[in-house]
């Protein structure tokens, strides 16, 4: 089986553009049941994964709660605590598997990084546990 099978495609997926800014990122997460989003740059290319704890604690440690503030704090300011490691859509299933039995997602890039989508770690758990179980 590929890797592919379990795609969640790009066009589905919820992410913030690398040149967002902290407010925009929250308001982002605000809007979907999501605990972390990948970050894409202006070429369309994976660069990390946005928690709401690097928020968070950005907020707390920076701005005193101050709101508006976070306005004018670009992506790249924030210092995040988890790096969600991509694969390429070519990866076979064993580094997948490795990487999502870390991770409740995977990012999927091409060959030049480009972001194709994610892997939801629980979609893999439902395949197996229907196969297991038919």
């Amino acid at each position: 089986m590929q890797i592919s099978h379990f795609l969640l495609p790009k066009e589905q997926v919820t992410y913030v553009s690398s040149k967002a800014s902290m407010l925009e990122a929250l308001e982002q997460l605000e809007r979907h049941p999501y605990s972390a989003i990948p970050i894409i740059d202006e070429q369309g290319k994976y660069v990390g994964t946005l928690s709401e704890g690097d928020l968070l604690w950005k907020l707390k440690n920076a701005f005193n709660l101050d709101f508006e503030a976070m306005r004018h704090v670009p992506l790249t300011d924030i210092q995040r605590r988890v790096h969600n490691e991509s694969v390429v859509i070519t990866a076979n299933m064993e580094d997948m598997l490795n990487r999502a039995a870390d991770q409740n997602f995977v990012p999927v890039t091409d060959n030049e990084g480009m972001f194709l989508g994610i892997i939801r770690r629980k979609d893999i758990i439902e395949y197996y546990n229907d196969t297991i179980t038919d």
